[in-house]
C-alpha cells in the first residue's frame, strides 16, 4: 500500500522528479539556475534554450512540467514565445524570468497564461518557493504566493492605471541603455567598451532600435529619444 502523499506550502513531494526547461540567452544565468535546481530535491533540468524559438521547440518536444522563460531573448521575445507555447501546449506551467518588467507586461504575461514572475536578482530566494507555489496550483507574483489570480490582476490593473508607464516602443532594457549612450554622443566603440560587448553586437542593437522606432540615423534616434522621453537628461 502506497503511503499517502501530502502537499504543503513549503514542500511538494513527487514520485518522479519535476521536469524543467530553462530558457535564457545568458549561459551564466542558465548555469546558475540549473545549479540551484540540482541542489533541490525533486527537480530535474531536462533542457536548455538560448532564444525564444529554441524555447518553443524544447518545450513542445520535451513536454516539461515547468518552463522558466526569460522575458527578453533574441529571435523571439519571451511574451511571444509564451503565447506560442500556450496555444500548443497549455499544460506546461511557465514562470517568467526577468531583470526588469513593467506592470503592463506582468498583466499581459498572466493573461496569456504565465503562472509566475521571478526577478533575476531575487532568484536565489524566490526560485524554489515560486516553483512549489506554481506546482501546487497557485501563482507567484510580486515575490509572493497568490491564490486568486482575478484579484491579483485587478490590483495590477489599478496600479497600471494610477501610474502611467513610460512608452518604450518595445525596446529592451539594454536597447534603452544604448539609446542613452547615443544621445550622449557615444560612438559604437564607446558603447561596446561600456557594456563589454562587441561592436557587431552594438550594430545589431542599433539596427533593432531603428526598426522599432522608425528612424534611420543616429541623429534622428537622438531627437526621437529626447522628444519621446526615452532618456532622462541631466539638467
Amino acid at each position: 500500500m502506497k503511503e499517502s502523499i501530502k502537499k504543503s506550502d513549503d514542500a511538494v513531494v513527487a514520485a518522479t522528479p519535476i521536469r524543467i526547461v530553462v530558457a535564457d540567452d545568458h549561459p551564466v544565468v542558465r548555469f546558475g539556475v540549473k545549479n540551484m535546481l540540482e541542489n533541490e530535491a525533486g527537480f530535474e533540468v531536462v533542457g536548455e534554450a538560448e532564444d525564444g524559438d529554441v524555447a518553443i521547440t524544447q518545450t513542445l518536444e520535451l513536454e516539461p512540467d515547468i518552463l522558466l522563460l526569460d522575458l527578453q531573448m533574441p529571435r523571439l521575445p519571451g511574451l511571444e514565445a509564451l503565447r506560442a507555447i500556450m496555444s500548443k501546449s497549455p499544460r506546461v506551467k511557465i514562470i517568467m524570468l526577468t531583470s526588469t518588467i513593467s506592470t503592463q507586461q506582468i498583466i499581459e504575461a498572466l493573461q496569456i497564461g504565465a503562472r509566475g514572475i521571478v526577478l533575476k536578482d531575487a532568484v536565489a530566494g524566490d526560485l524554489s518557493r515560486s516553483l512549489r507555489a506554481v506546482l501546487s496550483g497557485d501563482y507567484w507574483i510580486g515575490g509572493e504566493r497568490v491564490a486568486n489570480l482575478v484579484t491579483a490582476l485587478n490590483e495590477l490593473m489599478k496600479k497600471a492605471a494610477a501610474v502611467p508607464e513610460r512608452k518604450t516602443y518595445g525596446l529592451t532594457p539594454r536597447e534603452l541603455e544604448v539609446v542613452t549612450c547615443i544621445v550622449e554622443g557615444c560612438s559604437n566603440k564607446d558603447v561596446a567598451k561600456q557594456f563589454t560587448i562587441s561592436e557587431e553586437t552594438v550594430k545589431r542593437h542599433l539596427s533593432n532600435i531603428f526598426d522599432k522606432t522608425g528612424v534611420s540615423t543616429r541623429l534622428e534616434l537622438a531627437l526621437f529619444a529626447i522628444a519621446h522621453k526615452l532618456v532622462v537628461l541631466d539638467n
